[in-house]
């Protein structure tokens, strides 16, 4: 049970993230534009953790100046880089196909873990990352009527998605070896909010920031689906390889389309049923064979 914690982890912060619809349709609907809730999104989480670290963990709050790139990696190269590809790729070509391009993140993080991070790559990532770019697929519920919106800048935009998702897995590899989940982050976004905040001017809308609704979603977006998402995100890589950690964290479009079914109203069929089936099926396929592994080596530390 201590083992498979860690995976729990990391199922439960990617069905956090599969509930940022509730709170981005409702600060669309007042106003603010994609990258303004993505800059409300990454202050919000940095000013919670900056508050939480002042009272609870000052002490992880240093960092040595050196080190500041690996922050740059996880909280610009990632999480701006990442929102502002996907914002734009939705602007530029059907939902559902935006949609698929983000899920290629699992992909990108086996190519790169298995470059940089020297993971090994087996026959079952590989058949899991397949299922799960399927299962995305399948649940986006694309139609041949998509195609005639495809645009090539929509296409690179769209894997510039996947690739900046699938940065944070591998720069909070790295900064994980030297700090603690805490300290990357809360650097994250504070790295992300120094980036979003010039470019948005977000304070031109304060007033219409701090009415009573907007306030509260506002919040619930930089706690929920940020702060703790991404707290036990990171921590369940301290224990879970970059890969597996990816393919684990793509229940995220199956908790988001549930909640469109029950919440919003909107279509699931059969082809949605299967491609849950299907993610679900990737997930269980990539930590069964670490199971195994764990009876046999049962006396090495766990990764």
């Amino acid at each position: 049970m201590k083992k498979a914690i860690p995976i729990i982890f990391i199922a439960i912060s990617a069905s956090l993230w599969g509930i940022i619809a509730i709170f981005v349709r409702k600060l669309t609907e007042a106003g603010f534009t994609p990258m303004e809730i993505v800059t409300i999104r990454v202050v919000t989480a940095a000013m919670f953790l900056g508050l939480i670290g002042v009272i609870k963990f000052p002490v992880q709050m240093k960092i040595k100046f050196p080190d500041i790139g690996l922050f740059f990696g996880t909280g610009i190269c990632s999480i701006v880089l990442f929102n502002w590809c996907y914002f734009s790729a939705i602007n530029q070509m059907n939902l559902s196909l935006a949609v698929i391009l983000l899920y290629t993140a699992p992909a990108f993080v086996t190519i790169l873990s298995y470059l940089f991070l020297k993971e090994n790559m087996d026959s079952t990532k590989i058949l899991s990352v397949l299922a799960t770019i399927v299962g995305c697929v399948l649940v986006a519920g694309v139609n041949l009527n998509a195609a005639a919106v495809i645009r090539p800048i929509g296409i690179l935009t769209g894997l510039g998605a996947g690739f900046g998702y699938a940065l944070y897995t591998i720069f909070g590899k790295f900064a994980l070896k030297k700090y603690s989940t805490f300290t990357v982050t809360l650097y994250t976004f504070i790295t992300a909010s120094l980036a979003l905040l010039p470019l948005t001017h977000l304070w031109d809308k304060w007033s219409l920031l701090m009415s009573d609704d907007i306030l509260l979603y506002g919040i619930g977006l930089g706690l929920f689906p940020t702060v703790i998402a991404y707290l036990l995100y990171t921590k369940g890589l301290e224990k879970v390889e970059g890969s597996k950690a990816a393919i684990i964290a793509t229940v995220e479009p199956i908790v988001a389309t549930i909640l469109s079914v029950f919440l919003y109203k909107e279509g699931f069929g059969v082809i949605q049923a299967i491609g849950s089936i299907v993610i679900l099926f990737s997930v269980l396929l990539i930590n069964r064979s670490k199971k195994s592994k764990w009876k046999i080596y049962n006396k090495k530390a766990s990764i």
